[in-house]
């Protein structure tokens, strides 16, 4: 008396298990495919690198201060000037190249009409960068 179900059939070729030889081989054969192809298929982006120079590098441009004091006084870079010294010095700092930065500064307390004389002054001399320094309140 046999105890398994399958134990009288004389089919010894049945097998439970996949046979994997054909299905590695598949496998293989595409890896080689994938590996020959990808190197012919170049995803490549174009990019503008810069390109490097042996110029000299573009200079700063001086900076000149002008100084706005509560009594009209007018300082330039710390030397009080009059007023034909002022328009000489804007022309001459004019012909500078580059042209250098006029850095006003005015005290809170001097009237604006002096101030506009020497935006007006620079403006008339050739001077196209000015800038205002302030002061935080405190």
């Amino acid at each position: 008396m046999a105890m398994s179900p399958f134990a009288g059939d004389d089919d010894d070729g049945l097998m439970n298990e996949i046979n994997m030889t054909p299905l590695v081989d598949v496998m293989l054969v595409l890896l080689i495919v994938f590996m020959v192809t990808i190197p012919v298929i170049r995803h490549a982006v174009k990019i503008d690198l810069p390109h490097a120079s042996s110029q000299k590098e573009e200079t700063k441009p001086a900076q000149v201060t002008v100084n706005v004091q509560a009594d009209g006084t007018v300082l330039w870079d710390d030397v009080p000037v009059t007023g034909d010294a002022l328009q000489a010095k804007i022309a001459a700092a004019a012909q500078v190249t580059p042209q250098p930065e006029l850095h006003l500064n005015a005290d809170r307390k001097v009237a604006y009409e002096k101030v506009a004389e020497v935006m007006s002054a620079a403006q008339a001399g050739g001077l196209t960068k000015i800038g205002f320094v302030t002061e935080p309140k405190k």
